[in-house]
């Protein structure tokens, strides 16, 4: 694959993409290294399936992914105590192992971030960050940001100094780290670190139950688990905020973008000749354009989408069992 086609791969659906005049010359080296870390806590769901793709993305192109389990963080986070994490830490490698990323090396972030070096380097940025900065880098991220702990304040500063130990090329992430990564670039001089990896943020899909949040396994209702059944998925997208023309916060179009087109190339609308006949879309563009002049009903869409999340997911879901 040439680095044409491989920009083309690992850029598309990129939301943002930080330090991409670097790209050409970063994908002229041999034994690149792609990143992007989970807290092992909850479901893993289709939100997460963004982001997991992205790095199949560039698995298809020949870049070596690593998948960070980052138990400490989640610890710190307040997602769950040390048993709960180490039981999580296994169900979610053999889960992301399902969605197609059998290349990745999976490391544990209390396996490497308890070294003095580590520490050294936390406290360094410590040094060089106020406390408002720290809060205003986890608003995205952190539970219960209005009563949040030190520890959640700790966090960036580890993530920072995760992409320094793990020696990456690309770090792949949702919008909501992009705080993060901005206070990073700021704070790696500090640590010694020459080394700038180019970091691609990925959109994120609203919650189901509609604008205003994310998705999240903290709210069963409004996410689509990769373990939910067939009649569930349809269940839960027969339910979902779909208004007819919007397009903004639409969790059913966030979800052919970012996940059924870049998968399947393609959407398929199922309908009566009376209602407009079937209808193949071959991009996402197109299926919006549709949408959003009222051309296209938010329930054929939902059908569809209904049914390709289905054959998306079918596999992932064989696989983790």
């Amino acid at each position: 694959m040439n680095i044409e086609k491989k920009i083309g791969l690992i850029t598309r659906n990129a939301k943002e993409i930080l330090n991409e005049k670097d790209m050409k010359k970063v994908l002229k080296k041999k034994n690149l290294i792609v990143y992007c870390g989970y807290e092992p806590s909850g479901e893993i769901h289709i939100g997460h399936l963004v982001t997991m793709m992205k790095v199949l993305d560039f698995q298809r192109a020949g870049i070596n992914p690593i998948i960070l389990l980052a138990d400490w963080h989640a610890w710190l986070n307040k997602k769950g105590d040390w048993d709960s994490l180490e039981k999580q830490v296994k169900i979610w490698e053999k889960g992301i192992k399902a969605v197609g990323l059998t290349k990745a090396r999976f490391i544990k972030g209390t396996d490497f971030q308890r070294k003095t070096d580590y520490i050294d380097d936390i406290m360094t940025m410590a040094l060089n960050t106020t406390v408002n900065r720290g809060l205003r880098s986890m608003q995205a991220i952190a539970r219960d940001i209005n009563n949040a702990k030190i520890s959640q304040i700790i966090y960036p500063l580890m993530q920072i100094e995760d992409i320094k130990v793990l020696n990456l090329d690309f770090v792949v992430a949702g919008l909501e780290q992009r705080k993060i990564h901005v206070l990073g670039i700021e704070l790696f001089q500090k640590i010694n670190m020459k080394k700038k990896p180019i970091f691609i943020h990925t959109g994120l899909i609203t919650s189901l139950r509609g604008p205003g949040d994310k998705m999240s396994s903290s709210s069963p209702e409004g996410m689509i688990s990769i373990r939910d059944s067939k009649l569930e998925i349809a269940k839960k997208i027969k339910k979902a905020h779909c208004i007819t023309g919007k397009t903004n916060e639409n969790p059913i179009l966030e979800i052919t973008r970012y996940l059924l087109f870049p998968k399947f190339e393609k959407l398929v609308i199922s309908r009566s000749k009376e209602h407009g006949g079937n209808k193949t879309y071959m991009n996402y563009e197109t299926l919006e354009k549709d949408f959003a002049s009222k051309k296209l009903h938010p329930l054929d869409l939902k059908n569809a989408v209904a049914e390709s999340l289905e054959k998306l997911l079918a596999p992932i879901r064989k696989a983790w069992k």
